[in-house]
C-alpha cells in the first residue's frame, strides 16, 4: 500500500511554524544564521520563476539536526522564489523509536536511507499527489567535504575533493533537485493532458 504523502503534507508545518513550535531559541538562531547566509544567484532565480506545475515538497526534518540546518533553510529559499513550490516540513525527534505513532517517526519509518532513519529528506509530489522523487540526506559536495575532513583528499590530484564554497555548491545541487522535478512534471504526458495543454 502506497504511504500517504498528502495525508502527511496537509498536516505538516510552513518552514517558519516548524521553526516556533519545535526549536529552541538557540536553534532557531543556528538555523537564521544559515538562512541568512543562503543568497541564490540572478540564475538560480530566473530558473525558479520560469517553474510552471506546481509541486509540493515535503521535507522530514529535525531542528537539532546539522545537516538539517545546513540544507532546510536552503530550501525555505528556494521556495519563496516561486508560487509553483509549496514547501512543509514534519518534525522528527532527535531520539527514534520506530514503533511510535507520531507523524514524524511514520514518515521516518518510509523514509530510511542506508538502514536508517535519516534527515533531512525530501519527497517531490505532483499537483496530483503521485511521488516524484525522494532524497536526502546530504549532498554529494557535503559528503566530499566530510571524507576529505576523515581521511584527506579522495583523489591524489584533488579533482574529487570538496568545493571551495560549500554552502554554494549545496545550494547549487540541491537547486537541481528542484529542477529535475520541474522539468519531470512539464513533461509528463499525464500531467499536460490533465492541464488541458494536449
Amino acid at each position: 500500500m502506497a504511504f500517504d504523502f498528502k495525508t502527511a503534507f496537509t498536516d505538516a508545518l510552513p518552514y517558519t511554524q516548524l521553526l516556533h513550535l519545535c526549536a529552541n531559541s538557540e536553534q532557531r538562531q543556528r538555523w537564521q544564521n544559515l538562512y541568512d547566509s543562503v543568497v541564490l544567484t540572478a540564475e538560480q532565480k530566473t530558473l525558479l520563476q520560469g517553474f510552471r506545475r506546481k509541486m509540493y515538497v515535503l521535507c522530514l526534518t529535525g531542528v537539532w539536526c546539522g545537516d538539517c540546518v545546513n540544507a532546510c533553510p536552503i530550501f525555505q529559499r528556494i521556495a519563496e522564489v516561486t508560487d509553483t513550490i509549496d514547501l512543509r516540513f514534519v518534525h522528527r525527534e532527535q531520539k527514534f523509536d520506530p514503533s511510535a505513532t507520531d507523524a514524524g517517526t511514520k514518515l521516518a519509518n518510509e523514509l530510511s536511507i542506508c538502514g536508517g532513519p535519516r534527515v533531512p529528506v525530501l519527497v517531490f509530489l505532483s499537483q496530483d499527489w503521485f511521488e516524484c522523487e525522494r532524497f536526502g540526506e546530504r549532498t554529494l559536495a557535503t559528503y566530499r567535504m566530510k571524507v576529505a575532513n576523515m581521511n584527506g583528499a579522495t583523489c591524489s590530484t584533488g579533482l574529487f575533493g570538496p568545493p571551495a564554497d560549500v554552502l554554494q555548491a549545496n545550494i547549487a545541487e540541491w537547486l537541481t533537485h528542484f529542477e529535475r522535478v520541474q522539468l519531470m512534471l512539464q513533461t509528463s504526458p499525464r500531467l499536460m493532458k490533465l492541464n488541458g495543454e494536449v
